[in-house]
């Protein structure tokens, strides 16, 4: 039998993809301040979870979003 070790790392930072996907960033943010996720590289973090953005996918996603309020 063989156990497949998750790198923790890379568990948090998916974890992290999936709230913000779900969640409003301020409501992520003081979840992450609760659970004291806040140790780390935040750059490096930063860089991961908007790799795929830029100015105006981020802009357009927070018009989408605060049209839904």
């Amino acid at each position: 039998m063989t156990i497949k070790v998750i790198n923790e790392q890379q568990n948090l930072q998916e974890v992290m993809q999936i709230l913000f996907t779900h969640l409003e960033p301020s409501k992520v943010m003081k979840f992450w301040a609760a659970c004291k996720l806040g140790e780390g590289d935040y750059l490096q973090l930063k860089d991961k979870l908007f790799a795929q953005e830029n100015v105006d996918s981020l802009y357009e996603k927070i018009q989408a979003y605060q049209d839904i309020e």
